[in-house]
């Protein structure tokens, strides 16, 4: 009976301070002076987010800002509520809190991303982490060691994306905060098993209801466009796309991710020709140069590549030296592995393991690690002021053609 009420006292404990769960931070614009914080109102009422540039640990009194949710929504069985904070300083450490009149959330933090001509940034992309929470969480637990600027998630977070599979996701994408509580931003696309765009846009307060969107990243250095294979590719979105990049001639480096990949490296996949049709000679002509695919679950790198029906082309596209796009994917953050059966002539490197795409970009160039994830706890963590050092034990693909994808700035 002692050992019973032991148990007893200690869950009712955890169940009272623990009246917010499932946090999150996304993107709506530019990371260098804006974030959201997302999470779970599990019970309580009045919730407010202290933050200040000094960390004041748990006590609110110290804090010297303060924000309610700009919006709440019941989805997914979770009382989901997102507080947006703008105007933030660059390359700063921001320190923050949930309260509300239940409860008080650790200490979490988050660093914006540098500003200027000199900045340089690191990301991880990929997607797919629908059915093995071994590798899903392996990959989760990178995050929090590698420490990028942003995450960008290319889709099919879950099977079916039914309450339960998201408050589990959920509670595996923890993994990811650091153990000094320090949390990285999402940037997520949407995926065929992502039923409905609500899906993305009620857990994740994309800025977009359509799930396609970019967000500037520095001083007019990078546009990250967010792209979504599962609406219509003819019409608004592709109208749009063309309209976003002409209005940025004048940014350095042009990024995008989407799901489907336009042409799979997985022959059971079928070939997307409407993305084709209207994105990859918008892509060439408008200097996109590296686009993540994933759905395939599969990997793969490209050559810089243009869109061709020359006697030299496969699939519509020939290598070509420079200016061309490298495609890089295609997603196995945990969905079930497909081997890489289908290489095309301008396939850099392929093959088949769980894994993602670690990229750094500068003013001269964007370096592409493939990082493999399945010795996630015996990989050392990365400085909080160096997110470009290689930590002991990380297991970085290295095939035929090299280990980095190295793409010079013109």
């Amino acid at each position: 009976m002692k050992h019973i009420l032991i148990f007893l006292l200690v869950f009712l404990h955890i169940q009272l301070a623990a009246k917010t769960d499932k946090y999150r931070l996304t993107l709506r614009d530019n990371p260098a002076h804006s974030i959201v914080i997302g999470w779970n109102q599990v019970s309580g009422d009045n919730p407010v987010v202290f933050y200040d540039t000094v960390d004041h640990g748990s006590s609110e009194d110290g804090y010297a800002n303060m924000a309610v949710p700009n919006r709440s929504v019941e989805f997914a069985e979770m009382d989901n509520r997102f507080v947006r904070l703008n105007d933030l300083t660059p390359n700063t450490s921001y320190y923050f809190i949930i309260t509300d009149s239940d409860s008080k959330s650790k200490r979490y933090w988050f660093k914006t991303a540098p500003d200027g001509p000199d900045a340089r940034y690191s990301f991880i992309a990929g997607g797919d982490s629908r059915n093995n929470p071994e590798p899903r969480r392996n990959a989760n637990l990178l995050v929090s060691k590698l420490k990028p600027h942003a995450v960008l998630f290319g889709g099919d977070m879950t099977v079916r994306g039914s309450a339960k599979q998201w408050e589990a996701w959920l509670d595996d994408w923890q993994l990811t905060i650091s153990e000094d509580g320090r949390m990285y931003p999402l940037i997520p696309a949407r995926g065929n098993h992502e039923k409905n765009n609500e899906m993305v846009y009620h857990l994740f307060d994309v800025p977009s209801e359509e799930i396609y969107y970019a967000i500037t990243i520095g001083d007019d250095l990078i546009r990250a466009y967010t792209l979504n294979t599962e609406i219509s590719i003819a019409g608004e979105q592709s109208a749009w796309l063309k309209n976003d990049l002409e209005s940025h001639s004048n940014t350095r480096w042009k990024i995008a991710q989407y799901h489907k990949p336009i042409r799979p490296h997985v022959s059971t996949k079928p070939e997307k020709n409407t993305q084709y049709a209207e994105w990859a000679q918008l892509f060439y002509e408008q200097k996109v140069r590296l686009v993540v695919e994933c759905d395939a679950h599969t990997v793969k790198t490209t050559w810089p590549v243009k869109p061709s029906t020359g006697k030299e082309s496969d699939e519509g596209f020939m290598r070509v030296q420079q200016d061309g796009t490298v495609y890089v994917g295609e997603g196995c953050w945990g969905a079930p592995l497909r081997e890489s059966d289908d290489p095309k002539s301008w396939t850099r490197d392929h093959g088949m393991f769980n894994q993602f795409k670690w990229i750094f970009i500068d003013n001269e160039k964007i370096e592409v690690r493939t990082v493999k994830v399945d010795n996630a706890p015996d990989v050392a963590s990365v400085p909080n002021d160096d997110p470009f050092s290689i930590p002991a034990n990380i297991d970085i693909w290295e095939p035929e053609n090299g280990a980095v994808v190295t793409i010079i700035a013109d």
